[in-house]
């Protein structure tokens, strides 16, 4: 298909971004609409911006923490213990009086 049969193309403005690695990129926008600030570079995935002198610093990423990693920071060493002594009475008693079948 040509221009003819889909009509005038929209104006459009060109807009450079550039990340803390380097990286340049040029994304396209209609000269309606109002270019982002900030935009994710194509090719690291960081934050890129308009000024090549100033690019954003990248964002820190924080591993992936565990069910236990978060327990940890909630709980002292000592209130786990106490949780754990208070779990396992529990269950012998409840092993005893028969309420439990293993």
């Amino acid at each position: 298909m040509g221009e003819a049969e889909r009509g005038e193309a929209a104006p459009r403005q060109p807009v450079s971004y550039f990340c803390s690695r380097g990286h340049s990129s040029v994304v396209t926008f209609s000269v309606e609409a109002v270019a982002p600030d900030s935009w994710d570079c194509p090719k690291c995935g960081l934050p890129a911006g308009r000024d090549s002198e100033n690019a954003p610093p990248a964002t820190k990423v924080e591993p992936y923490k565990t069910h236990l990693a978060y327990v940890k920071e909630r709980r002292s060493d000592k209130e786990a213990a106490d949780i754990l002594d208070e779990a396992v009475q529990l269950l012998r008693s409840r092993r005893k009086s028969g309420d439990i079948i293993f």
